[in-house]
């Protein structure tokens, strides 16, 4: 099985996740690290894990997002892109420590998820995306899919260093 469709929902929920730990506390700009673990509960074969085990595709992955202030002021922070920006985020709820809000996607992966974020300080969120829907892996094939997404977002400064806004490095 080709690995670039997980490679697409992995990189989305990085981005995701940067995406929202970065705009919702104190709006940081800057480099923030994404470690997340990505769980499949129904992979696009139709086989729940390799004999009830998560693909080894699920170790953790750790990613350095930028954020900017421009991204801050327009956006609330960087815009939760897919690949042809075929995801949005709708029906956002915000308290002084947590968000909620529906992910609905109608591009290669089809379906919708929900996400929640809580922080405890300006510097670190944990996260979590559910979501539930199709994974286009052919012109005509499309697969079922579930997964959960969790992850810790640390802000490391003000530098982006070489990590350029938006892309996952």
């Amino acid at each position: 099985m080709r690995k670039t469709p997980y490679r697409i929902v992995i990189a989305v929920c990085m981005i995701a996740s940067a995406v929202l730990a970065a705009a919702q506390f104190d709006r940081k700009p800057g480099l923030w690290e994404v470690t997340a673990k990505m769980t499949w509960k129904q992979l696009p074969a139709g086989k729940s894990g390799h004999g009830g085990a998560s693909p080894p595709m699920n170790a953790p992955h750790t990613t350095q997002v930028c954020l900017t202030q421009e991204m801050i002021d327009k956006y609330g922070g960087p815009i939760l892109q897919t690949h042809n920006n075929d995801c949005q985020v709708s029906n956002m709820h915000r308290t002084a420590n947590s968000m909620t809000a529906d992910w609905n996607c109608n591009g290669r992966m089809k379906g919708k998820g929900t996400i929640e974020y809580s922080w405890t300080d300006e510097n670190q969120v944990s996260g979590k995306i559910h979501f539930v829907g199709t994974m286009q892996l052919g012109e005509s094939d499309a697969r079922p899919v579930e997964w959960t997404n969790e992850s810790t977002s640390i802000y490391k400064g003000p530098d982006c260093g070489d990590a350029k806004p938006g892309e996952v490095k």
